[in-house]
């Protein structure tokens, strides 16, 4: 990632500028306050501003059931107890607003989060740069068998080195010809902004401001940090998720244990875990599962043995 010499003034200019406030604050997210966090090639996300932390959660959660709960929990065991139990409005206390610098066809993929506020930069207004995200040849993949959304084996050889000049070159003619259209001259008046850019690839750099509350932040995470979410966008989530862990460390912590790292069971599923414990002998055909809910359940636990 590479920024340029305004972008650099600007960031140091606001991470040397303070100001004193009442408010409670984080630690751990003045720390990266304003920095760039490098994503893929000539990606970023940066935190520009917050509200909350770990301590509004609980001061939400007491609101709701009352003064006595401080004598009976202490914090960390209040918010893992909301996260267990899905009490989840407490967590919307805390909100986050990120500047990201982002492929277009991953922020295609991001803007179906519904439950943020989003404003993109405007290529009707201003020329876009001559920036587009080109992978990694470790990460240029053939189309997987088995799965119509995915990637199977990588790429090698001639076959990686020719999509890779492909990519390049119409990125780079692509864009020439952006700028073409775009520049007026003495014999020609040079199109809009806004029709000029429908000629570039959707691997082209775009920015936004995105703002979104905690609880629907980890929703986000937990969906586009997953094992079958994209490559791209799995990097942007797991650059937000070092941004949570230093936001609100005790949520996080409970995030980890309750949502991600936790699994969900159906009330079919539990019924089987119990004859199985009782000693009965438990198959796919005497189960009622489909043959993907029993894989998924024997990826949980093994009842066969």
């Amino acid at each position: 990632m590479k920024l340029t010499d305004e972008q650099e003034a600007e960031i140091e200019s606001q991470r040397t500028t303070t100001h004193s406030t009442r408010r409670v604050i984080s630690p751990g997210i003045e720390d990266i306050l304003f920095s760039a966090i490098p994503v893929l090639d000539h990606g970023f996300i940066r935190v520009t501003d917050y509200m909350g932390c770990d301590e509004s959660i609980v001061q939400a959660a007491r609101v709701s059931y009352g003064t006595g709960t401080k004598k009976t929990r202490n914090d960390e065991g209040l918010i893992r107890f909301l996260m267990r139990h899905r009490h989840t409005t407490p967590f919307e206390m805390c909100e986050i607003k990120l500047h990201v610098k982002l492929p277009l066809f991953v922020a295609r993929q991001w803007i179906r989060h519904r439950t943020a506020s989003v404003n993109e930069y405007s290529a009707r207004y201003s020329k876009l740069d001559n920036e587009f995200y080109i992978p990694a040849p470790e990460h240029l993949s053939a189309q997987s068998t088995g799965n119509r959304q995915g990637r199977g084996e990588v790429l090698a050889g001639s076959e990686a080195e020719e999509v890779l000049r492909i990519l390049r070159d119409d990125c780079a003619r692509n864009y020439a010809h952006y700028e073409h259209m775009l520049n007026a001259g003495e014999t020609r008046q040079g199109l809009a902004r806004e029709l000029a850019r429908m000629n570039l690839p959707a691997n082209v750099y775009t920015q936004w401001y995105w703002k979104i509350d905690l609880h629907n932040l980890l929703h986000f995470i937990l969906l586009r940090n997953d094992p079958h979410a994209q490559y791209e966008i799995r990097c942007y989530a797991g650059a937000i998720e070092d941004v949570v862990r230093a936001w609100c460390p005790i949520a996080w912590q409970a995030y980890k244990d309750y949502m991600s790292n936790a699994s969900t069971l159906s009330a079919r599923d539990i019924d089987l875990i119990k004859r199985r414990l009782r000693g009965e002998d438990v198959t796919l055909e005497s189960s009622g599962l489909t043959r993907r809910e029993w894989t998924e359940l024997l990826d949980i636990i093994d009842l066969t043995q």
